[in-house]
């Protein structure tokens, strides 16, 4: 999250304007290395927040940053970031992305703050020496140049969108070592009566609750540029105070004389069903805020300007398409891209996706290239530039201002991409793609029953997450159920065999299943359902998907394998072999004690000390010196 400054006289997007033969100037504090002066489109930054929308200028258009001159108001920022784990990026809600310092290792200063944020940074930008980096708390956290160069351009908009007030976005980029890496980012525009200086304040981390950290620098962005650095450590000393993140737990998080109360959701839980105790008992009776969801945003408010054809962007989504989303504002961009991804869960999206890209992003001329089909990714811009650089993109998405819930939205048609060709486009979905499904009316007439009525946005929310959910089951049970019969029979599990391999996933098999056991069994959707799976199963979604199903049934047949064992009498076994298939087998059992802590297999720890017991009574069955070798190769 970040927030900044603006001109006087002049628009942000005025005062962001590159410079011929500018760049990037960080302050030269200590411990802290400039980025380059010079940012070429081919350097591989990684994607900015969503910023506001103006004409770009030749410069810019080469790669310089050049901010412009004059003098105004003082504009300050806060901003957050967040790093997702796992490749292909996508983070999920849902997911269980807690790291937690190793077992029976004593915590260190700030290993609590590390499970949570990765760092907290201050971005400046000044009229004459462009963006930088000007603080990052804790000092030691590592940044590379090449990461704090991306940071410095994703915590300012690169367009002129006009929009004044507080502003808060969210941005993601790739990491210097490869790994996608997410961030959420929110900026605060404080308007001051000062000389022109902006300022955003941005958290980084790994996990994806973009509603519990709006929350946080909605408490301390005002406070933080009031009382500067000493302010800013205080924060981050709360923080490290933080229990661990883990899924399924309640907990109560202070921060600087505020706590809130939250509960981490697991990737069990259904979407908008994360249960949150709202009784206030006696012992919260120091409870600030009680916050219903860490992750979920207002899909209502994201959807409302497209929402006729919400039906058709879910098939998008789910298939894995390239989409572009152009708003006016990185705010809107960022929502918009977040509620998209969100629209097929429980189901992971997998693909890559940029809640706010821009020209400085590392990936720029990959996806902007006309020489090869665009990438699976979804794209959140703001920059006119795009409208005429990404043209050539299957599925585009313009958006206007975002309405007030009371506001009806107009039906807006499917509209041809050739259509899109000047910067003042009217909103709407550019798109040649034909649905599998028939559409379904009886949403679109329950949302604007809602709207008549003026149904509060949560409850419109409630009611789309309810319809993403129950059609995203209806297309995934199918897939679960023929999935499920990979699974060998547990009478072929064999403590003396290594446990058997699941049955490949054949399209032909799966196919036949539909026909008695397809979704038309929970939903009443008419449509092409067969083809709407073949194209499924060719997308990343399902290579995802699959992989998790195969890993989760993969560890599921080592547990039942771990149990064959435990069941056998392998003291009896060992006293009918030789004493080098005895210590062979000694080793293997603690092969997979090891595996199983180490992969977390789901074993009963029951299972795990009978296991243990029977280790240590074939040991001591052994002769003496056999055993002292044993005992000491590990735990018994």
């Amino acid at each position: 999250m970040c927030c900044g400054p603006r001109a006087a006289g002049r628009s942000l997007g005025d005062a962001l304007l590159p410079r011929a033969g500018g760049g990037l100037q960080p302050d030269a504090g200590p411990g802290f290395r400039a980025p380059p002066a010079v940012v070429r489109l081919s350097a591989p930054l990684a994607p900015s927040p969503p910023a506001p929308a103006w004409s770009l200028p030749a410069e810019a258009a080469r790669g310089h940053v050049v901010p412009g001159g004059g003098a105004g108001p003082r504009r300050r920022g806060s901003g957050m970031a967040l790093w997702e784990r796992g490749a292909g990026g996508a983070a999920e809600a849902g997911e269980d992305a807690t790291e937690e310092p190793e077992r029976g290792l004593p915590l260190l200063p700030w290993d609590r703050f590390s499970a949570w944020l990765h760092c907290v940074c201050v971005v400046g930008f000044d009229l004459e020496l462009g963006q930088a980096v000007e603080v990052i708390y804790p000092p030691h956290s590592k940044l590379t140049d090449k990461e704090k160069t991306n940071i410095c351009y994703l915590s300012f908009p690169d367009s002129n969108s006009g929009c004044l007030g507080d502003t808060q976005f969210c941005f993601r980029f790739r990491r210097s070592s490869g790994r996608k890496a997410s961030l959420c980012c929110f900026l605060d525009h404080l308007d001051r009566d000062l000389p022109v200086y902006l300022k955003s304040l941005v958290l980084i981390s790994k996990l994806p609750y973009i509603h519990l950290f709006r929350t946080v620098l909605k408490q301390i962005a005002p406070e933080y540029f009031e009382k500067s650095e000493a302010f800013l450590e205080a924060v981050c000393s709360d923080v490290d105070r933080w229990p661990p993140p883990v899924p399924g737990e309640v907990l109560h998080l202070p921060i600087m004389g505020v706590v809130m109360k939250l509960r981490i959701p697991t990737y069990r839980d259904k979407p908008g069903t994360t249960p949150v105790v709202q009784n206030m008992h006696q012992a919260d009776a120091q409870i600030s805020m009680t916050l219903p969801t860490v992750h979920e945003v207002d899909l209502f408010r994201c959807f409302c300007p497209v929402f006729f054809h919400i039906q058709m962007l879910w098939e998008l989504v789910l298939l894995g398409e390239p989409l572009v989303v152009m708003a006016p504002s990185p705010a809107e961009s960022s929502e918009t891209v977040l509620a998209l991804v969100s629209c097929i869960s429980p189901l992971k999206y997998c693909s890559d996706f940029r809640p706010y890209f821009t020209i400085h992003d590392s990936e720029f001329k990959e996806y902007t290239t006309r020489t090869q089909a665009p990438p699976s990714v979804i794209l959140g811009v703001t920059n006119p530039f795009f409208a005429k650089t990404l043209q050539h993109w299957p599925h585009i998405i313009r958006i206007g201002d975002m309405k007030l819930p009371g506001d009806v939205p107009k039906q807006v048609k499917v509209k041809k991409l050739k259509n899109l060709k000047t910067l003042d486009s009217k909103p709407g979905v550019y798109t040649s793609y034909k649905p599998y499904l028939n559409k379904d009316e009886e949403i679109v007439k329950q949302l604007q029953k809602g709207v008549q009525q003026k149904r509060p946005t949560e409850a419109q929310s409630a009611i789309l997450r309810r319809y993403f959910l129950e059609l995203t089951e209806s297309f995934i049970i199918p897939l679960e159920r023929y999935v499920a019969s990979l699974m060998p029979l547990q009478k072929c599990i064999s403590p003396w065999k290594s446990p058997p391999q699941l049955r490949h996933f054949s399209q032909d098999d799966f196919m036949k299943t539909l026909e008695k056991a397809g979704p038309q069994l929970t939903s009443g959707l008419k449509g092409d359902w067969i083809g709407l799976y073949r194209h499924f199963l060719k997308s990343p979604n399902f290579d995802g998907w699959f992989r998790s199903r195969q890993k989760e049934m993969t560890q599921k047949l080592e547990a039942l394998h771990l149990e064959a064992l435990c069941n056998e009498n392998l003291v009896f076994w060992s006293q009918k072999h030789t004493e080098v298939e005895t210590v062979d087998l000694v080793l293997k059992l603690k092969n997979k004690l090891l595996q199983a802590d180490r992969e977390h297999l789901p074993v009963k720890t029951d299972t795990l000390k009978k296991l243990q017991t029977h280790i240590r009574d074939i040991i001591l069955a052994l002769p003496d010196d056999l055993q002292d070798i044993l005992l000491k190769t590990g735990t018994a």
